[in-house]
């Protein structure tokens, strides 16, 4: 697979006036999404990197503590986009996240008004690339990419979605992948009962309530394992639904008698502390119900923390565990799901060997390089303009 140093070119890291100044556009914390989670990640690696940030936050009714952000977008305004633009004009260069349901309008139509009125080189960071998008959808993103100068993606198979389906010229989309963590601390001891591990926000789709369905048949596995879901629900699932994904998931668990094996973990956990959790984990578990989903911040740091994975084939998973860093199992499979789990847990040595292939594919995806893939990309952007490509 071509490294993603290889798309961009032999750019430079720097522009040749100096520092770099980006504009980013997404949502940010105290936002409480991956999106933020993201953004505020990105921010630290560019600023560390050397580069400026500064932030046009999407406004969700809260007030940011961040003084990078220089002015907020309020979905449904024309004068509030208006403004959006005109502070990320007085940046060198403005970088956009896309997804579904961050802008106003119809599947986030709002956001090419802004793109118009750029005047300074725009990358998009798209997060979302589905491969059977109802029409609105797949105008508005069509759109995103021909008003941009590149268009960033995550992983190889949104690269070859985009360009198949969305008619994106190969030679403006760059795959720079999602960053990650990497653990700073030797792993801790392991706990007294194996830990199967599911993390992020909860909600519809994370296929949650499969695992619950097959912990009875790891019940007799050495050490009897315990299965533990961390994560605050989703902010937009908890506005549309309450929470009533998490209380099946609970009653789910009192009616198959596993109150003493399933563990809710509902905190809001920082860094340090999910980087703890993570790493006490004997396997992660993704079970996603997604069969599109190309781009996964959880499974990411899953990877990056050097633990075994269990997945289900969802593409971003297909693409990153292919080389050994975790099993793949299909949808709706419980007798796979259950197998693949069994494995890690009684076969150490396989489950070293995963681990190890998780390092390994890990280094690539440190904050650190990947903040100097958009250093090299926004240069070499700079440079196009400046001769006046």
């Amino acid at each position: 697979m071509p490294t993603f140093e290889s798309m961009l070119g032999p750019t430079p890291r720097r522009w040749a006036s100096g520092t770099i100044r980006f504009g980013l556009l997404s949502s940010f914390p105290p936002t409480p999404c991956g999106l933020a989670t993201f953004a505020s990640a990105l921010t630290t690696a560019l600023s560390a990197r050397g580069a400026e940030v500064a932030i046009v936050r999407i406004a969700d009714g809260t007030e940011s503590s961040e003084p990078r952000v220089i002015g907020e977008l309020v979905n449904g305004s024309s004068l509030s986009a208006a403004g959006c633009a005109e502070s990320l004009n007085s940046c060198d260069i403005a970088v956009i996240q896309h997804q579904y349901g961050l802008y106003g309008g119809a599947d986030g139509d709002e956001l090419l008004t802004i793109l118009r009125g750029l005047r300074v080189p725009a990358v998009a960071i798209a997060h979302t690339v589905l491969e059977n998008p109802e029409p609105q959808q797949k105008w508005v993103l069509e759109q995103v990419v021909a008003l941009t100068d590149r268009v960033v993606v995550m992983t190889e198979v949104a690269r070859e979605r985009l360009c198949r389906d969305y008619g994106a010229d190969r030679r403006k989309v760059v795959v720079i992948p999602h960053g990650a963590v990497l653990p700073s601390q030797p792993r801790l001891k392991r706990a007294s009962r194996p830990v199967i591990l599911s993390f992020g926000l909860l909600g519809p789709g994370k296929g949650i309530e499969h695992v619950i369905g097959v912990m009875p048949s790891l019940l007799n596995v050495p050490g009897r394992p315990r299965y533990v879901i961390a994560g605050q629900t989703h902010p937009k699932v908890l506005v549309r639904e309450g929470e009533s994904y998490r209380d099946s998931l609970v009653e789910q668990v009192r009616a198959g008698g596993l109150t003493d094996s399933v563990t809710f973990d509902g905190r809001y956990l920082d860094r340090t502390s999910l980087s703890a959790l993570i790493q006490g984990a004997a396997v992660i578990v993704l079970p996603y119900d997604s069969t599109d989903q190309v781009t996964s911040g959880v499974l990411v740091d899953a990877v990056a923390s050097g633990r075994p994975v269990v997945a289900t084939a969802f593409p971003h998973a297909v693409e990153l565990l292919r080389d050994g860093a975790g099993i793949l199992v299909p949808h709706g499979d419980p007798e796979a799901l259950t197998a693949a789990l069994r494995r890690v847990l009684t076969q150490p040595r396989l489950a070293g060997t995963m681990a190890s292939a998780a390092r390994e594919l890990a280094v690539a995806m440190a904050w650190p390089v990947v903040a100097d893939g958009y250093i090299q990309l926004a240069a070499g952007l700079l440079a196009e303009r400046r001769m006046g490509r």
